[in-house]
């Protein structure tokens, strides 16, 4: 079944979103009121955030990693692939999409703290609209684009794909 085309430019205007530094477009919708800490630190986080984030025009979001949880949320669009890499090297892909029109793909995927990952949409042509939950709440000062090199060095195995997804400066 094909898949609803989003008008990227027009989305992008109508949700106010900004080009985020992994990739792709994003704006802050939530940041909970209430504050937590993790077990063993002092530091006071919102207890969650949320964003729209939208991937078009062939690009992707780079590999990347945080401290919290995340939670994906496919909104519309065509589907996406998000590549997880865990401390093993293990890697986990999710089909983002619609679930009723793509059998291989699912509504929501996780990815763990300290995973690290990347994303890019199925059709270099497509776009996506997506949403991401982030428990305790998103911060910049825990994101960290990954170097260049310093992946592919850790698993050689994966080194195709983590070189397709790099930083672009």
């Amino acid at each position: 079944m094909q898949s609803e085309r989003i008008d990227s430019r027009a989305l992008i205007q109508r949700l106010k979103l900004e080009p985020h530094p992994e990739g792709g477009f994003f704006r802050e919708t939530y940041r909970a009121n209430g504050n937590v800490t993790r077990e063993g630190e002092g530091a006071l986080r919102s207890a969650s955030t949320a964003i729209y984030f939208l991937l078009c025009d062939g690009a992707h979001s780079a590999w990347h990693r945080i401290r919290s949880d995340e939670v994906w949320h496919f909104y519309a669009g065509d589907p996406l692939d998000v590549h997880v890499l865990d401390a093993k090297g293990m890697l986990v892909t999710h089909r983002l999409g619609n679930a009723l029109d793509h059998e291989d793909a699912v509504f929501q995927a996780v990815v763990k703290a300290g995973d690290w990952f990347a994303a890019v949409c199925r059709d270099a042509n497509g776009a996506a609209l997506v949403g991401c939950t982030v428990a305790p709440g998103f911060e910049f000062s825990e994101f960290e684009l990954a170097a260049p090199g310093v992946l592919e060095a850790r698993y050689p195995q994966h080194r195709e794909l983590i070189a397709r997804f790099g930083h672009k400066t």
